[in-house]
């Protein structure tokens, strides 16, 4: 195992370092919001520590905006609730009926979702109009995040990705989250001849086909078969249905790991075990053991592949078959370095996957399985501890992000390198700054005795 976990962090241990690490983060959020023209586009990473927009596919808006959200959830400032809620209202109603992305749960679990969250939960009071008016939005994120979907027959699909019907991505697997919702609401998806299409069903098809095509179990399905390898995109052909080859937008080769591909599995997959054992609890109409089973196994892979393949404080390269690792003598057996020469790591991958290994360690614990529970746990907290500090915060108020040395696009060439440097690094983006803040509120409501935080729960106002 490549990370030292250190199991002597706690998460009131950490209690100092997230205080102080949100009021970093207040102002980094105000200073962006005075000063990004939304004509300009959403945006999405920096170039020498000023935020830019990049053209691809519009999925980090709801992050910004999101960003202020969970800044109130943390401290309770009113000014960062009023400016989440604004910028929602006036910003993110074509993300509800965008048709064209599988980013749903990204821009509106972000911000509609967190609104009525927080307001659920009491954090904020809010009219029984604005929290139908949240309700109704996911609702309808839900129902047309289901409707982009290519059948692979045998009752099986998945919900296609930008690049077209063939690809399925597992980034996706988060976007999950807009059906689990809209699902709780008591929607579904209407097609032709009036036909109703239950939106769990999407949600269940869709893990079944990712967890089968975009991770590996070492079952020599080639001759790369590792457990916990995980794809960013599986082929399929659309004539037939069936799975084709693997492929990678951003990751070096289909037939090596991209991190932050990884991290999303590790995460979704937890948010998912979460949600599944809810819904079931509460109908009992519904019976899932062998998909929770299933989930069980790949979030066991995918988590101790990361945590064979990171260094030592938790941090991995931007993929692990990277073609010049082998230039980094040793490079898993010690802390990460994002100012080698050689390879960029992506701090943003350990951001996410911190998240899931938190999750995990709640979800084992549930099911009494003490073990796992506390090797995931203390795997989320250590990782956290490191992102929390030097060289990954980034506590220059001239910088606009929060968390550094994050990557994008390297394949394309996307990410800013500084002058002096070989190699991507000092930079961030805005899934990075935003999913940082997720693990530290995660953490921080823990620390405070407060209630779990979960995309599914509450929805609906408690009744007096």
């Amino acid at each position: 195992m490549a990370l030292r976990i250190q199991e002597e962090i706690q998460a009131k241990s950490l209690r100092p370092k997230l205080e102080a690490f949100f009021d970093l983060a207040g102002k980094k959020i105000a200073v962006l919001d005075r000063s990004w023209q939304a004509g300009n586009g959403s945006p999405v990473f920096t170039v020498a520590g000023k935020y830019t927009a990049r053209g691809w596919t519009d999925w980090t808006q709801g992050f910004q905006y999101g960003a202020a959200l969970l800044q109130f959830d943390a401290t309770g400032d009113p000014a960062m609730l009023e400016l989440g809620r604004r910028r929602t209202r006036e910003f993110m109603a074509p993300h509800l009926t965008h048709f064209g992305v599988h980013d749903h749960g990204f821009n509106n679990i972000s911000t509609y979702g967190n609104l009525l969250r927080l307001a659920c939960e009491g954090k904020y009071q809010a009219t029984a109009e604005e929290i139908q008016f949240y309700q109704l939005a996911l609702k309808v994120s839900g129902a047309i995040q289901a409707s982009r979907w290519t059948a692979i027959g045998d009752e099986k699909g998945y919900i296609y990705s930008f690049n077209g019907p063939h690809s399925l991505f597992i980034d996706t697997i988060r976007s999950l989250r807009s059906l689990a919702v809209s699902h709780l609401l008591g929607h579904y998806l209407t097609v032709e001849g009036d036909r109703r299409i239950s939106l769990f069903s999407r949600l269940q098809q869709h893990l079944e086909t990712t967890v089968r095509f975009n991770i590996y179990f070492g079952e020599n399905r080639d001759a790369y078969d590792l457990p916990g390898r995980t794809v960013h995109e599986a082929i399929f052909n659309t004539n037939d249905g069936q799975f084709r080859c693997p492929s990678s937008q951003q990751g070096y080769s289909p037939f090596t790991t991209w991190t932050r591909g990884l991290a999303w599995a590790i995460c979704g997959i937890a948010e998912q075990l979460e949600f599944i054992r809810h819904l079931t609890s509460v109908d009992a109409g519904v019976s899932a053991q062998p998909l929770l089973a299933e989930l069980e196994e790949a979030a066991l892979a995918t988590a101790d592949f990361y945590l064979a393949n990171s260094c030592r404080d938790g941090i991995p390269m931007w993929d692990t078959g990277a073609p010049h690792l082998h230039r980094l003598d040793n490079f898993l057996e010690t802390n990460s370095n994002p100012f080698n020469d050689w390879e960029p790591v992506d701090s943003s991958a350990a951001a996410i996957a911190a998240q899931g290994f938190c999750r995990l360690g709640k979800y084992f614990a549930s099911r009494k399985k003490r073990s796992l529970a506390g090797k995931y746990w203390s795997a989320g907290l250590t990782v956290a501890n490191t992102l929390l500090e030097a060289p990954y915060l980034s506590t220059n108020l001239k910088h606009q992000g929060l968390l550094l040395h994050s990557v994008y696009h390297r394949p394309r060439g996307w990410d800013h390198i500084a002058k002096g440097q070989r190699v991507p690094n000092g930079e961030s983006s805005m899934w990075g700054d935003y999913h940082l803040m997720e693990l530290a509120l995660l953490l921080l409501r823990d620390s405070r005795g407060e209630s779990w935080m979960q995309f599914f729960q509450p929805l609906n106002v408690p009744t007096k």
